[in-house]
């Protein structure tokens, strides 16, 4: 495992700050959410060999019933209040279940051994690579949810209307629910209540394979003979139309229709003008008594169901590529059976944000392709802290609705080469996305111990921890120590790291000014003083009953050793008295500072180190 340089006072700050202990008082009320995301067959895996295409036997899976009652107290205490359990749903995977009358999927329309968690076989039933006993899956993963609701986090579980696997077969549907496609008419391309767009005429053709690709690595397997039924083709999840996709669609999917034809018309209702400035309960009256596309009411029986076995929320896959009246149908449905269901969403374009907020009604979207890709350039070392502002000023209306983080089961590890590199090199991003707005912060399994993502799993290239293959994740095993989850086996630097990362998440849980106010300090310092440079970043925080100020310092080698001004603006809202008063820092208590007030303005020292942030508190 290649050694972490950190700055010294990081390593000392980030030993002595340790998480709460059991027998500590209870903190506030959270205000804050901490999801924490886990990719549920790899987090209890032991098994450290990691053969490129290895087998479950070979390779190791993890279990539901390996986050046990210690796992889930030790994962609240980094201050979470979310778990998003990653890959429940039964999806396509190679591997015969004969206990359930579960066969293989087909090698040739899987990607990787496992199988992608976004090609799911069978909405009403779980994983079951994630059992000990299949027949018993379903139980298990019941238990699971009630350990967690016991340790006081909420169950959040991946949906994914906009495709489903190339071979969906629902062994365990509910009664009167009917099959994906079960009763398309597929002699048309599309129809309203179809439930997949169609070739007629044409079979599926399995993609010409690219860069020497082999299904298994080249395994032998009964049914990899680059061939699979499907007569007539189905359009591809991507939206190919093709009969025979490309190799870097998503050919192991099939698209869901939701009654918009090929040319882009809806077969279904628009929502009224001033939609979007009304609530749930309005949304779900304007959809009593109308006709819907069949689709909808499948994944609308696939939530209530997934509700009523006690799951908190959902995470959606892939949202922009299923029409905003869907969301506002499906949303509305969820929230009066689940007022406080927690529903994030990936949707990557910035313009069409408030479409789905407002009137698709979803609680948070990934905040990617504004704060994680500015920030992720930042730490790469060529990108500035200049442009950060106005992404903050953009957001104003929609701040809290905007979920941060820095990693998730798409995006490189930081600790990768191929990122950052270095794990500490993400602490000031860390500490701005987490502390900047009052909206959820997510972080990844295995980012709080510095996983580089490091291995061949088989599918897909490292720098990503593989979510296609069975394999074992380095850094998190060593924090799992073999089930004990004490961290026995990380070094001095790596416990430091996960201190940090705890002490950042539990301030931001119970820190009331981070559920009040913000204005950015930095273009105000940029103009006024030019040893305040690009890569520091600072803002205020504030409510009734807590002011603070944070700074962050991006830097690898510079020191940042000046004054940080408060403008004008800021004074004339805090009414601070004058003269001069010792600050010190919250968050890890260590740093102190003065505080100059005067008739013409105010002032505080800065003397930081490379990568080094500070909350300080102003009374």
């Amino acid at each position: 495992m290649k050694k972490f340089l950190i700055p010294a006072v990081l390593v000392a700050t980030a030993l002595s700050c340790q998480a709460p202990k059991p027998q500590d008082p209870p903190p506030m009320k959270p205000q804050k959410i901490v999801v924490y995301q886990v990719f549920t067959r790899l987090f209890g895996n032991t098994n450290t060999t990691n053969k490129p295409w290895g087998t479950k036997e070979e390779n190791g899976v993890g279990k539901f019933n390996d986050f046990t009652d210690t796992a889930l107290e030790e994962i609240k205490k980094l201050g979470v209040s979310h778990i998003w359990y990653t890959g429940v749903p039964h999806h396509g995977v190679i591997g015969d279940f004969p206990e359930i009358g579960v066969s293989s999927d087909d090698p040739d329309v899987i990607k990787g051994r496992a199988g992608s968690p976004y090609a799911v076989r069978d909405y009403y039933q779980v994983n079951p690579d994630l059992a000990v006993d299949v027949t018993k899956r379903m139980e298990e993963f019941e238990a699971l949810i009630a350990r967690t609701h016991k340790h006081g986090m909420k169950v959040i579980i991946d949906i994914v209307p906009n495709h489903v696997s190339r071979f969906y077969e629902g062994k365990n549907n509910p009664a009167g629910v009917r099959d994906f496609g079960a009763d398309d008419d597929k002699t048309v391309e599309y129809a309203k209540d179809n439930n997949f767009y169609y070739i007629p005429g044409e079979a599926f053709q399995v993609p010409e394979p690219k860069n020497g690709y082999q299904p298994l690595g080249g395994e032998m397997h009964p049914l990899a003979d680059g061939k699979f039924e499907e007569n007539p083709a189905k359009w591809t999840g991507n939206g190919s139309r093709l009969a025979q996709p490309d190799f870097y669609d998503w050919y192991e999917t099939v698209k869901i229709n939701y009654g918009v034809s090929p040319d882009g018309k809806k077969d279904f209702e628009e929502l009224p003008a001033g939609a979007d400035s009304l609530d749930w309960k309005a949304h779900y009256d304007f959809w009593q008594g109308k006709e819907v596309p069949d689709s909808w009411k499948k994944f609308k029986d696939i939530t209530q169901f997934w509700l009523g076995k006690g799951v908190d929320g959902f995470r959606f896959d892939m949202a922009e590529m299923v029409p905003v009246e869907f969301w506002s149908y499906l949303n509305s449905h969820i929230k009066m059976t689940n007022p406080e269901a927690f529903l994030m969403a990936e949707v990557y374009q910035p313009a069409l944000y408030r479409d789905y907020l407002f009137k698709g009604k979803m609680d948070y979207l990934y905040d990617k392709v504004e704060l994680y890709d500015t920030l992720k350039n930042i730490m790469y070392g060529h990108g500035s802290t200049d442009h950060l502002p106005a992404i903050f000023e953009s957001q104003r209306d929609i701040e809290h609705n905007m979920l941060h983080f820095l990693e998730n089961h798409d995006e490189q590890r930081i600790a990768s080469p191929e990122f950052a590199g270095n794990p500490w090199k993400a602490m000031p991003a860390m500490v701005v996305s987490a502390t900047v707005s009052t909206s959820p912060t997510m972080i990844y399994f295995g980012q709080e111990v510095g996983e580089p993502g490091a291995e061949d799993a088989g599918f897909g290239d490292p720098s990503r921890t593989s979510i296609f293959d069975y394999i074992g994740v380095p850094q998190h095993q060593k924090w799992m120590n073999g089930g004990k989850f004490d961290g026995g086996q990380l070094s001095d630097n790596e416990k430091a790291l996960r201190n940090y990362y705890s002490e950042v998440l539990n301030f931001t849980r119970n820190s009331s000014a981070l559920m009040g106010e913000y204005m950015e300090l930095h273009s105000f310092n940029r103009a006024q003083n030019p040893a305040y440079t690009d890569k520091a970043f600072a803002f205020a925080r504030w409510d009734d009953s807590q002011k603070l100020i944070v700074v962050t310092n991006f830097d690898k080698f510079q020191s940042v050793k000046t004054t940080l001004k408060l403008s004008p603006e800021l004074l004339k809202v805090w009414n601070l008295e004058k003269g001069e008063r010792e600050i010190k820092e919250l968050m890890f208590g260590k740093k102190k500072t003065i505080l100059r007030v005067t008739e013409s303005g105010a002032e505080i020292d800065l003397d930081f180190g490379p990568w080094e942030s500070a909350v300080f508190e102003v009374r």
